[in-house]
């Protein structure tokens, strides 16, 4: 059967029609990354120090305290120094010293920079000197059972999560390395015993990943080794972590977590500034006499004095809302003649939905490199070369919107040529 022509031209017009609908769905963007959390903490994010127990501290903690015991401040100490005005609204009741039991001070100064002091117990000695709040009393403003069993629960599940795929985790001597290419999340999974053998540890990931340490034993004292320093590095030079330097203007240190879901005790070597935040929810933190811990710290109880501050350097990493759920693909393969960590297997005890509330974190000041190390591959760029076309999808459309005018117009040439012939016949 013969087809006339004009049906032939409006088949191929169809298919032309179709062929270019086509296109923008054969480029369509790739996968969204797997769903996580900057707020995995929930209140207990929003302090500097969240403590279960008993916590005695002095000088100075620069960001929100939160005590679910009684606090023992008889060296002085002053509170949120280095909050934002929006960090103190988002606290419970803006209060940034929150002691459910009772506040011992010997006669010093109890300070509060920012926000609301509420205490539930007595405040002996010295009333609190308040700078831009009041001071109340009440003793369940926060329920610190609760949110001690989410942290303990989500700890444990964390503890869970695999070890990134081409992770890197090597003790030579002294020191010890741990190194990942992922640019969303590296997790490593290292023992007290391997840590304790650390006089230097050095942490290389991508800029702007998340960074998790999951520590196992029941016991770890930095001591052991005597640590003297902390080295970060976001794919350039190796920075020793400081107050006023850190690697990457303080991304890296921002988004790195160290978990202890079952130590009882976790001491810090007072020689040395301890960058990230610490998750130990059983374990009573010991910061010793001297050198910070440059985080948050989440802890069953807690004792510090002389240097040995928490400084506000909230934790900003993104975390897996049910971990052991999904990991990270690898953006980098390791290379030839390094140890890897294989994946872990286990499998999380417990999952947890953390709370929807937010803060707004803080960064410290630029870099100061000390040592030298190989860059780490640049991550690739969002958008192509070629402007918003190319980003949309929308530039392999243009050849054949051309190229099928020029058929239909040949199309329409025969139309005419093939109704003159019959015109004539």
């Amino acid at each position: 059967m013969r087809i006339p022509t004009t049906a032939a031209i409006a088949a191929l017009g169809g298919a032309l029609v179709l062929g270019l609908t086509a296109v923008p769905a054969a480029q369509a963007a790739p996968a969204a990354p797997a769903e996580c959390t900057t707020d995995a903490f929930g209140i207990a994010g929003k302090y500097g120090e969240f403590v279960l127990g008993d916590d005695t501290h002095s000088p100075d903690a620069e960001g929100a305290v939160a005590v679910g015991g009684n606090a023992d401040f008889r060296g002085g100490f002053s509170v949120a120094n280095e909050l934002t005005a929006s960090e103190v609204d988002a606290l419970p009741g803006r209060a940034s010293l929150v002691v459910r039991g009772d506040l011992v001070n010997g006669g010093t100064a109890t300070v509060v920079m920012k926000g609301n002091a509420v205490v539930g117990g007595a405040v002996k000695d010295r009333k609190i000197e308040m700078h831009n709040g009041t001071s109340s009393s009440q003793a369940d403003l926060i329920d610190f059972e609760a949110e001690f069993a989410k942290l303990r629960s989500y700890s444990s599940a964390l503890a869970g999560e695999s070890t990134t795929a081409g992770a890197q985790v090597k003790l030579d001597g002294p020191k010890l390395t741990l190194e990942g290419g992922n640019s969303a999340r590296n997790v490593f999974s290292v023992s007290a015993d391997q840590l304790e053998k650390a006089k230097e540890v050095f942490i290389k990931v991508p800029a702007g990943a998340t960074t998790i340490v999951n520590v196992s034993g029941q016991e770890y004292d930095m001591a052991g080794a005597r640590t003297t320093g902390f080295f970060l590095s976001g794919g350039q030079d190796f920075v020793l972590d400081d107050k006023l330097q850190s690697a990457s203007d303080g991304k890296i240190r921002a988004k790195l977590l160290w978990n202890f879901p079952d130590a009882t005790k976790v001491t810090k070597n007072s020689q040395a500034a301890w960058p990230g935040s610490v998750l130990a929810p059983k374990a009573h933190l010991e910061l010793g006499t001297a050198a910070p811990v440059n985080g948050s710290v989440w802890v069953a109880s807690l004792h510090g004095s002389g240097g040995a501050e928490t400084h506000h350097f909230p934790f900003t990493g993104c975390l897996p809302e049910v971990p052991g759920t999904e990991t990270p693909s690898p953006s980098e393969t390791p290379g030839e003649g390094t140890e890897t960590t294989p994946p872990a297997t286990a499998t999380p005890s417990a999952s947890v939905t953390p709370p929807s509330e937010s803060a707004t974190p803080s960064d410290g000041p630029s870099e100061g490199p000390s040592e030298s190390a190989t860059p780490g591959t640049p991550a690739p760029s969002d958008s192509p070369a070629g402007g918003d076309l190319a980003s949309t999808g929308s530039s392999g459309t243009i050849p054949l919107v051309i190229g099928g005018a020029a058929v239909l117009a040949a199309g329409a040439g025969l139309v005419v040529l093939a109704r003159r012939r019959k015109a004539q016949a």
